[in-house]
């Protein structure tokens, strides 16, 4: 009887999630540390793929910041609120997705494409559906590639002190 009252108070400290609320997704009793299992084996599978590699850098990069929220946070209602991004039986299937996505990069090989590679374009001269529309987009203006380009030279401090000088004075009458 001591042992119930002791005990107690310490189970009803913890969380229990009795429903994700979406159909067909059950709770799963320990999301965090099958987040951080499945979080670490895809930072060990992306190292198959090459370095230089955008997708890589951005599985390993958003990845990285989830394990680490996951190993911070011992409350899963903390790693949901912290991450963003759904339930933690969400970010499940987001995770195992993610490394059968893996797998079939690797097997695909997008990255293995010779730079001298050529592709043949096909003319079709199918008529266009009348739902997609015929229009193209505009120029962008002038400015836009001015900014782009003080960007890119590193004088955006310069360029936007020159603009303001340009920018008439607002007068307090």
């Amino acid at each position: 009887m001591f042992l119930r009252r002791l005990a107690r108070p310490v189970m009803m400290m913890a969380k229990v999630k009795e429903t994700t609320g979406i159909v067909g997704l059950e709770v799963v009793p320990n999301a965090r540390e099958v987040l951080i299992n499945l979080y670490s084996k895809t930072l060990k599978e992306i190292q198959k793929v090459p370095e230089d590699e955008g997708y890589r850098k951005a599985v390993e990069s958003f990845t990285s910041q989830r394990l680490k929220v996951c190993q911070e946070e011992e409350d899963w209602e903390m790693i949901e609120k912290r991450l963003g991004c759904g339930q933690v039986e969400e970010l499940i299937e987001e995770a195992q997705d993610e490394l059968k996505l893996i797998d079939k990069m690797i097997e695909w090989d997008p990255w293995g494409i010779p730079d001298d590679y050529e592709c043949e374009v096909i003319e079709n001269d199918a008529p266009v559906p009348k739902h997609v529309p015929l229009h193209r987009p505009g120029p962008l203006p002038e400015e836009f590639y001015k900014t782009l380009e003080a960007v890119h030279s590193g004088t955006l401090k310069d360029a936007i002190s020159s603009s303001k000088k340009d920018e008439p004075a607002i007068s307090s009458s």
